[in-house]
C-alpha cells in the first residue's frame, strides 16, 4: 500500500499551469506548485508523452517559482518488525520536464527516529535533459533498501527547480514510499 497522500496529484484544485496554494496530502514548504492535467497541451506532457503507464489525468508541476518544495510526513507501521530490521523501503516517482530544458524534480525519502532526528536517506533524481532523450515526459525511478531500526517517520520531500525560462518545467506523477516485511506487506 502506498503510504503517500496524492502522489499522483489527482486529488485539489487545479488542472491548468496556473499554480496553485494547497495540495491535499502536502504541504507547500516553498514557492506554489501546478496540478497540470495531461491534456493540456501548449508543451506540457501529454498522456502519449514518456511516462507513468497507469496515469490518472494530472501531474505535478513547478508553476512558475525557481524552487518549488512539497512535503508530506508519514507516521511508519510495524515498530516491532522495524526495529528488528525486518522492513524494506521502495520509494517511486516519475521524475521529468520539459524538451531540452534542465529543469527538473528531486524525490527525497528521509527517515527519522522518534526524536526527529535523521537516520537515512534516499534521494531520486533530478532526471536530465539528455536522461529523457530531450523530450517532455517521464523517467521512473527507484530506490529500495532496508527501513533503520529506531525510525518511526519518513519525510517525503518533491522538488522542482527551474534552471532557465519563466515556467518551472520540473514534472513528477506516481509519487509512493511502500514498506514490505519478510513475509510479506509491512
Amino acid at each position: 500500500m502506498n503510504l503517500v497522500v496524492n502522489g499522483d496529484a489527482e486529488s485539489g484544485p487545479g488542472g491548468t499551469a496556473e499554480p496553485v496554494n494547497s495540495v491535499p496530502g502536502w504541504s507547500i514548504e516553498e514557492g506554489a506548485p501546478a496540478l497540470i492535467r495531461y491534456d493540456l497541451g501548449g508543451g506540457y506532457p501529454t498522456p502519449s508523452d514518456p511516462g507513468p503507464p497507469q496515469r490518472g489525468s494530472r501531474f505535478f508541476g513547478g508553476g512558475n517559482s525557481p524552487r518549488t518544495a512539497l512535503v508530506q510526513d508519514i507516521e511508519l507501521p510495524g515498530r516491532r518488525a522495524v526495529d528488528a530490521g525486518k522492513v524494506r523501503f521502495t520509494a517511486t516517482g516519475w521524475l521529468g520536464g520539459y524538451a531540452g530544458q534542465q529543469d527538473g524534480a528531486r524525490l527525497s525519502v528521509e527517515f527519522r527516529d522518534g526524536k526527529g532526528t535523521p537516520v537515512a536517506l534516499a534521494v531520486l533524481g533530478p532526471v536530465t535533459a539528455g536522461e529523457r532523450g530531450n523530450r517532455t515526459g517521464f523517467v521512473k525511478r527507484t530506490a529500495r533498501a532496508a527501513v533503520p531500526p529506531g525510525a518511526r517517520t519518513a519525510r517525503v520531500l518533491l522538488v522542482f527547480t527551474r534552471t532557465s525560462g519563466t515556467s518551472n518545467d520540473g514534472y513528477a506523477d506516481g509519487i509512493s514510499l511502500t514498506l514490505t516485511a519478510a513475509g510479506g506487506p509491512a
